[in-house]
């Protein structure tokens, strides 16, 4: 599903993404850990485009992400596509951060229907429909017509999920979507999260929620200093880990 090749990102001097290889199988809940800084979120942001790589590739489905192949002079060359091209990938990826970044004019569920009605076209009537259902299925179909300051922490970044849900995406990435919660507010979210990966969707999860990742990870990535320190499944990172750096990590958030 997602195949990141010697991925870098420049912010200035401050090189963050040091040469990424990550290879996300279709179906599968990858979980991203590593201190603040690391480069967890810039990776994230790449995938889906939010930030332009500095060398490397990223391809989701096969499909090179932000670029197209070409020629020139003879050799092989990449060139950036049209900021509209982008916007139809970006469609394909849904992206939910830690901050709700609702619009706080609208509802609920105008705020869900926004996006397919602005971007993908459609009918109002079947954007609405889309809309509660993908409500529904993150517990608030009795919250359709509350506005974001009328809803708990918890409820809002439900919103937000059910709004990247509402754009029928190929894979869902999640920024620290539980940091900026009320301990007693996570485990609502951490649900609708759960009942994601058993249907089968695809995730990428930048989390700190070790109890999470031991429950549906199918690959754990740690990173630290913008590179993959260590990866592979939870028995082997979390429990067994091999590399120093990954041990004085867990350590503290264990």
């Amino acid at each position: 599903m997602v195949e990141m090749t010697g991925v870098h990102k420049w912010y200035g001097d401050a090189h963050v993404l040091r040469g990424v290889d990550l290879v996300v199988q279709q179906g599968t809940v990858t979980v991203m850990l590593g201190p603040s800084g690391s480069g967890k979120s810039t990776a994230l942001r790449c995938i889906n485009q939010l930030e332009e790589i500095g060398a490397g590739s990223i391809r989701v489905e096969g499909e090179l992400m932000g670029y197209r192949e070409g020629t020139k002079g003879g050799s092989p060359a990449l060139y950036r596509l049209h900021p509209r091209q982008i916007a139809t990938q970006r469609a394909r990826v849904g992206m939910v951060f830690q901050r709700f970044n609702l619009f706080p004019h609208m509802t609920a569920l105008g705020n869900v229907m926004e996006a397919p009605v602005q971007v993908l076209g459609k009918g109002k009537s079947e954007a609405r429909e889309r809309a509660v259902e993908m409500l529904s299925r993150v517990g608030l179909a009795d919250r359709l017509d509350h506005y974001p300051a009328q809803l708990s922490g918890g409820q809002q970044q439900r919103v937000a999920i059910a709004r990247a849900l509402a754009m029928d995406p190929d894979i869902m990435l999640f920024d620290e979507p539980t940091s900026a919660l009320d301990p007693e507010l996570v485990g609502e979210v951490l649900g609708v999260m759960r009942d994601l990966a058993s249907s089968g969707m695809t995730m990428i999860v930048v989390t700190h929620e070790i109890g999470f990742a031991r429950e549906v990870a199918d690959q754990v990535v740690f990173m630290a200093d913008g590179v993959i320190v260590e990866h592979g499944p939870v028995a082997q990172v979390i429990d067994a880990p091999t590399e120093q750096r990954t041990k004085d990590f867990l350590a503290h958030v264990l």
